[in-house]
């Protein structure tokens, strides 16, 4: 193993730790997609290995999937074809017009600054049709407030994956100055490589923080909620009504740009 972020740096080992089989997130999306009416254009930010993309593309969809790995774009072209793959920042971008912007897996959570958080909306306002849809499923900031059962302990996890095992230790913690959840993964094998560490973060949002930002680029809150979807216990099922609470550690997003 190498340094680096050994997941999104071979994605067909992403895809062998997180299977999605059923294509749950995609599927979610599809049906917030049909619910509230959205056109054909979609654009899917952070689309890592493309496997949601190409699933909205089978489902009748024009879609246009950007990520900032080349890697995973060269994974997601030769194996999820169909969307038009582009790389491109979630903090600026300028892609065309869709009728759609979708954000799955906490992408949107990479907006680590206010700055930043202003970057993407300011884009996904430029980017949609009037009436058009942000459709979005991250971790929620709320969680945390006084819940420390993700943070009290490491998350030890093994699997198999081309005759070598991979084990990862993770630790999560809060940096409350930052406003970020940090995440610190260690990997080894059975291989004898030395262990890889890697350091990830994402912005803690509360839902009426969100709500605020989205409010303030333009956007009517549709749907924000804990669940059900496609990460949450038990996960969701295709015609269940989206939930009324936030005090899960998932959020659900939905939300439309004004038309005037």
């Amino acid at each position: 193993m190498t340094g680096g972020n050994l997941l999104t740096d071979h994605p067909s080992l992403y895809e062998a730790r997180f299977p999605d089989p059923e294509r749950l997130a995609a599927r979610w999306t599809e049906d917030r997609l049909r619910r509230h009416g959205a056109g054909p254009r979609v654009l899917d930010m952070g689309c890592g290995t493309g496997r949601d993309a190409a699933h909205l593309h089978g489902a009748g969809r024009t879609v246009t999937a950007a990520d900032l790995s080349e890697t995973m774009l060269a994974h997601a072209r030769a194996h999820h074809p169909g969307p038009r793959y582009v790389r491109a920042d979630l903090h600026g971008f300028d892609l065309g017009s869709f009728d759609a912007v979708v954000c799955l897996d906490s992408s949107l959570l990479y907006c680590h600054t206010n700055d930043q958080l202003d970057g993407f909306l300011a884009s996904c306002r430029h980017a949609l049709t009037p009436g058009g849809l942000l459709v979005a499923e991250l971790r929620n900031g709320a969680y945390f407030l006084g819940r420390t059962d993700l943070l009290d302990r490491p998350a030890v996890d093994a699997f198999t994956w081309q005759g070598r095992t991979y084990r990862s230790r993770t630790t999560l913690s809060v940096d409350r100055t930052a406003q970020l959840l940090r995440r610190t993964r260690v990997w080894t094998t059975d291989d004898g490589s030395p262990p890889v560490p890697q350091h990830s973060a994402w912005r803690l949002l509360f839902p009426h923080e969100l709500r605020h930002f989205l409010a303030a680029h333009g956007f009517e809150v549709l749907e924000l909620h804990d669940g059900p979807g496609p990460r949450t216990e038990p996960p969701w099922r295709a015609g269940e009504p989206p939930g009324t609470t936030a005090d899960g550690d998932r959020l659900h997003l939905v939300a439309r740009l004004h038309t005037h």
